[in-house]
């Protein structure tokens, strides 16, 4: 029998769970080599439009967390399900969308129109329909303006945006947002921190920036050491000495 995982730190955790869960992670185990999991037993559930922080330490796997509720790697045990729907590894699913954390990695067609196209149009809608979906996606996230540029001419304030349009587009239900607000200057930060404020999505946003937690989440959780160490309001978390000891986390970190 597997060992007991440990029980998470709760700090004032908040009640009253919507079901179905947006996301629900039950036992799940996974490592890039058979000694050294990286997830040991790892549950977790997000109800529909909460906003979660996710916190850990370097190398705690915050992104292979992404790219397993993605389905884009496989677990070694346990279970993924979106949306009451069991995550199947290596096929597409609508109800999921990734911002990666470096955008150059996402974009990649000639003009930010057709990036934030492309989505929609490979999953087979109408003309009309795609055009609808580009709209509303480049009206909530501001980039009117940069239609016709190339997405290499942005700068890294604008490919961000651009890349949480072209998401946005397919209509997930269940957003990941990873390190949003690395490499941002202050102004694009402050417009990505207003976005996520103002966004009804569900989210799960894995990030170094305290602050910006702070500011967009209503609950935090952390992994440490393949485990759930602490789950509950952002301050509560972030304030909690035990959980910034074992993580090595900075709570003035701007």
């Amino acid at each position: 029998m597997p060992p007991e995982p440990p029980e998470p730190r709760s700090v004032n955790h908040l009640p009253g769970m919507i079901e179905p869960s947006a996301l629900h992670i039950e036992g799940l185990t996974f490592g890039y080599r058979r000694d050294r999991p990286l997830f040991d037993h790892l549950s977790l559930s997000i109800g529909p439009g909460e906003r979660v922080g996710l916190i850990g330490p370097n190398g705690t796997g915050k992104t292979t967390l992404f790219l397993l509720i993605c389905g884009l790697l496989t677990a070694a045990g346990g279970t993924i399900k979106v949306l009451g729907n069991p995550i199947k590894p290596g096929q597409f699913n609508p109800d999921v969308g990734l911002v990666f954390q470096d955008p150059d990695d996402q974009l990649f067609c000639p003009t930010v129109e057709a990036d934030v196209a492309f989505g929609p149009e490979e999953m087979g809608l109408t003309a009309a329909a795609v055009r609808d979906r580009v709209g509303a996606a480049v009206a909530a996230t501001g980039i009117g303006d940069l239609l016709d540029r190339a997405p290499h001419q942005l700068s890294g304030g604008q490919k961000r945006m651009v890349a949480i349009a072209g998401v946005l587009a397919c209509q997930p239900r269940l957003m990941l947002y990873d390190e949003p607000s690395a490499n941002l200057d202050a102004i694009a930060r402050r417009r990505l921190i207003d976005f996520l404020h103002q966004s009804p999505a569900t989210a799960l946003i894995s990030s170094h920036d305290l602050d910006l937690l702070r500011q967009t989440c209503d609950r935090a959780i952390v992994i440490h050491r393949g485990h759930l160490l602490a789950d509950g309001p952002p301050d509560a978390v972030l304030g909690d000495r035990a959980v910034q000891d074992a993580c090595g986390l900075d709570p003035k970190t701007p």
